[in-house]
């Protein structure tokens, strides 16, 4: 184990969140806040911090898969540990357990919160945890990798264990190049979000929390009835921006370069498939509960959009849907959006690879002899990915049913223990019950905050990443 590059990469990181807090300096300078000086002490802890962890270079600047996987986890926990403390010292939070859970649920683009009434929340806290969203989205060490002094082979093992999804390939050969690319195109469209927001009546401030929370699918709103208050203009622009973040970047890559049917993978149908679907049984379930089908649509269109994309914004309060609504909201919490995108929960992708590798046993039942492969998008899918993905879904079920029988020793109802642990292992935020689209989790023991704060970064960080900090060879020298 390389320990001297893994501190010296996690210098890199708080020197990074130094810099990323100069968004809330700089919103709490223009409001005139006394937040101010809760952000400024901790740039200050960041930095001398940062700043000593990479003083000393290491010599051996090798990273493997091991060393990767470790940066991945330590950098997420170090990032929410530095980042809870503008909100506990500014006393936005009572304790710094909440301050801890608050932004691990803004990094992780959960959007799970205890604040019981954002709006009287000091706006550049409201900025920092939607900015928190963004960072969160991309991922941050894909943003990091950019300019960090490593190999293409030491990125790419830091890449693998960050982003979403079974597999990662670099889109050119250089991968720092594959990231500034990949924030690019997040850029963009957060840009283009943002001002299609203004048009709709949204203040400025108003409009950049919208659109980072938006392309970070995380879902930290402003106002406590989320975005039941705006117009139709507004739930419209978020819904179609809600299903577009949760499509994998590679494909707007490739439409740009001109391969449109490359672009239109099995996955991208998929996803759309499930949203249509959901929409169209939803909205003939809950149909008489608005003035007209019009209403019906748009509100639950918004809904499934901001379950399936794991953003967590509401404009009706879902919990008050029949059952049958509910099992689809539930459902599709769990399926989540594509790989590669900024959404959470097992991914499309997945889901392809597991009904496929299902419907291959059931044809080898019938025909023993028969040999049949999975294949998506006419390319088969090698046997290792397969059996990664039938694991990674043993050690999902697990997680998720360890984690309800814990939290339900804290809980009133076995729908909100339930719902609770989904919405967050999926990086969803609301739930049902006690946690549902207008309630909040302050009600939680400090034990079940850390609990579903494990659960968020587990889910953000695809399971691995974070149950391997637990083993003891991830921690034995090379």
């Amino acid at each position: 184990m390389n320990y001297k590059m893994i501190r010296y990469i996690l210098g890199y990181i708080l020197l990074f969140e130094t810099a990323f807090l100069a968004i809330p300096a700089i919103t709490a300078l223009v409001y005139r806040e006394s937040a101010i000086y809760s952000i400024l002490i901790t740039m200050l802890i960041c930095a001398l911090t940062g700043g000593i962890m990479i003083i000393s270079k290491p010599n051996n600047r090798t990273l493997y898969s091991k060393e990767g996987i470790v940066i991945v986890s330590l950098s997420w926990i170090v990032m929410s540990a530095f980042g809870a403390l503008p909100l506990f010292f500014s006393g936005c939070t009572k304790t710094y357990i909440d301050a801890f859970f608050e932004i691990v649920s803004g990094f992780t683009t959960t959007g799970a919160s205890i604040l019981p009434a954002v709006e009287d929340a000091p706006r550049s806290m409201l900025i920092w945890r939607s900015f928190s969203n963004w960072i969160g989205g991309m991922g941050v060490l894909v943003f990091i990798m950019a300019f960090l002094p490593l190999s293409g082979a030491n990125n790419m093992h830091i890449m693998k264990a960050e982003s979403p999804g079974p597999s990662v390939s670099k889109l050119v050969p250089r991968v720092k190049t594959t990231a500034l690319i990949l924030y690019a195109i997040y850029f963009i469209m957060t840009l283009v979000l943002f001002i299609l927001v203004l048009f709709g009546g949204m203040s400025g401030f108003e409009a950049l929390c919208t659109a980072f929370s938006t392309a970070g699918t995380g879902g930290f709103g402003f106002r406590n009835d989320s975005f039941n208050s705006f117009n139709s203009y507004i739930i419209i622009v978020i819904t179609v921006f809600m299903l577009l973040f949760s499509v994998n970047f590679t494909s707007y890559y490739l439409a740009f370069k001109g391969r449109i049917k490359d672009s239109l993978t099995s996955e991208v149908k998929w996803f759309f498939a499930v949203v249509f679907f959901s929409i169209a049984i939803i909205s003939l379930n809950v149909h008489d509960q608005f003035d007209s089908l019009f209403e019906a649509v748009k509100h639950v269109a918004f809904t499934v959009a901001s379950i399936i994309s794991t953003c967590g914004f509401s404009t009706v309060d879902f919990n008050l849907w029949p059952v049958a609504s509910k099992v689809v909201l539930l459902m599709i919490m769990c399926i989540g959006a594509c790989a590669g995108s900024t959404g959470g929960g097992i991914k499309i992708s997945r889901v392809i690879v597991f009904v496929k590798s299902v419907g291959r046993e059931l044809a080898s039942m019938l025909h023993p002899k028969q040999v049949k492969r999975v294949s998506i998008d006419g390319r088969p899918v090698e046997n290792e990915v397969v059996r990664s993905v039938c694991i990674y879904l043993v050690c999902y079920v697990f997680v998720f049913f360890a984690s309800v029988l814990l939290i339900a020793f804290d809980s009133n109802s076995f729908e909100t223990a339930f719902s609770a642990v989904c919405a967050c292992l999926n990086n969803i935020g609301p739930g049902f019950d006690a946690v549902g689209p207008y309630a909040n989790y302050a009600h939680f023991s400090d034990f079940s905050k850390l609990l579903l704060s494990f659960n968020m970064l587990t889910g953000r960080l695809e399971l691995f990443p974070m149950l391997l900090l637990f083993s003891p060879s991830t921690w034995k020298k090379n």
